[in-house]
């Protein structure tokens, strides 16, 4: 069975680390709060100016002032701190940032990402991403593995303006967990369920695949 966008940042949340700074992107990204191990201290920062971002408020008790860069609201952490978005991405260029979570359109089999924009569609522009994806140290995908009208998402190379090169480590779907090696994808997990051949055939890239593909484990 496939996952949801809910099990899918369950998933990326075990990929966390004590003492990571991590940068949760718009979409199922900012779902990943909800799943931060019990015993595992990371700190979450939002490109808007905060560190210490907390798991998304109860509903009747949302606070206005309080948003992230997707303006959604959030809540904040004792010890959290609030700047502008100069020091943000400041903290992002100069690599402070261990993991970043982004959502994609589009992922290539050497790590191209394609998250802020189709031709011919109005868009904000691409905010923060070119420069996360420019100076993380680690970068994961969250993304459904097909679009709504089937097509694979993961590709030999990216159709659409790219937003990074090179740069994308991991990728999580709903069908499986697959890593960005120097010879493309390797299929890491599955979904319970789901197998190899139709992970494979929703894939528009030759997957590597070693010995035995365990199911994703939440």
């Amino acid at each position: 069975m496939a996952l949801n966008k809910f099990q899918i940042a369950q998933r990326i949340a075990q990929e966390l680390q004590d003492g990571f700074y991590v940068n949760l992107g718009i979409g199922i990204p900012t779902l990943v709060a909800n799943y931060i191990p019990i015993g595992i201290n990371v700190v979450l920062q939002s490109e808007n100016g905060l560190l210490g971002m907390g798991p998304f408020p109860i509903e009747g008790e949302e606070d206005a002032d309080l948003i992230n860069a997707g303006k959604q609201t959030i809540t904040t952490l004792p010890g959290s701190s609030i700047f502008d978005s100069a020091m943000s991405f400041g903290m992002i260029r100069s690599g402070k940032i261990n993991l970043t979570v982004l959502g994609a359109m589009e992922v290539s089999e050497n790590g191209d990402i394609a998250n802020w924009k189709i031709p011919g569609k109005m868009v904000k522009g691409m905010g923060g991403a070119m420069d996360l994806v420019a100076s993380a140290k680690n970068i994961i995908v969250a993304m459904m593995h097909t679009s709504p009208s089937g097509e694979s998402k993961l590709l030999k190379s990216c159709s659409l303006p790219l937003t990074g090169k090179n740069c994308v480590k991991k990728i999580v779907t709903d069908l499986a967990v697959i890593e960005i090696t120097a010879h493309g994808f390797k299929l890491l997990e599955r979904a319970a369920g789901v197998t190899i051949q139709e992970i494979q055939e929703k894939t528009k890239a030759d997957l590597i695949i070693e010995g035995e593909i365990p199911e994703i484990s939440l």
